[in-house]
């Protein structure tokens, strides 16, 4: 665990919210491998999967318009790039992508500890309520909410706030984990703790200008703000 910004010692946390790409799930190269079969399609070229580690976390249609070359980013071929990446990716996502080490047994024991548990994602919310009942159908999330038309997606603290409403905890006391920039404004603008995490896509730079309120660098350091709670 690394110190961030603030100390949580005097706080007691009684929920989380996760982020999933990045944090929870390494989907990394399935996403990279979809989007640039995507692109393939279209006749434009890939990008290495490190770029993905930027391009990811701000919704499939942004993703769409980064990876497109310059002079092509139009709305005509952004919507069919889209299209092309909804349809690879949705037969494809459960293939290579997995927990993080150390994930299945942080879920277990905040669930054997009655830790309330959410997820939030900027992916279209049918992946990735598709992901979690493929990839962590073992544990019970009270909440699990992607992108939805209408609905404004991270940064905005919207979601997360009424997730805090249905859990009937105030948002001071609710943990927001996640790997990037968006996590820790979203967590920062929901007036919840922003703790980011040392294993997903973005950097620690990233994480603590963008106000991480401690960095972990294993899922188990998370226990740490929940004192009595069962220790991996």
């Amino acid at each position: 665990m690394t110190a961030g910004t603030s100390s949580p010692n005097h706080r007691r946390f009684q929920a989380v919210i996760f982020d999933m790409d990045g944090t929870l799930l390494d989907t990394l190269r399935e996403i990279a491998d979809a989007m640039n079969a995507a692109l393939a399609t279209l006749g434009y070229p890939p990008h290495d999967y490190d770029a993905y580690r930027e391009y990811i976390g701000y919704g499939m249609d942004v993703l769409a318009r980064r990876v497109l070359p310059e002079g092509h980013k139009d709305e005509a071929v952004t919507v069919r790039l889209v299209e092309a990446m909804r349809t690879i990716y949705g037969r494809d996502y459960a293939f290579l992508s997995r927990p993080y080490d150390g994930i299945p047994e942080l879920l277990d024991a905040l669930t054997g500890s009655g830790v309330p548990m959410t997820i939030l994602s900027n992916k279209p919310d049918e992946f990735t309520r598709a992901m979690a009942d493929r990839l962590l159908s073992r544990w019970r999330f009270d909440i699990v909410r992607g992108i939805m038309p209408g609905y404004p997606r991270k940064p905005s603290p919207d979601a997360a706030l009424e997730m805090a409403r249905s859990l009937a905890v105030p948002p001071g006391d609710i943990v927001f984990m996640g790997d990037s920039a968006i996590d820790m404004l979203t967590a920062r603008a929901a007036g919840m703790f922003p703790v980011g995490v040392l294993w997903g896509f973005r950097t620690r730079d990233e994480l603590v200008e963008n106000g991480a309120a401690l960095l972990i660098d294993h899922p188990r350091c998370l226990l740490d703000l929940f004192p009595g709670r069962d220790r991996l």
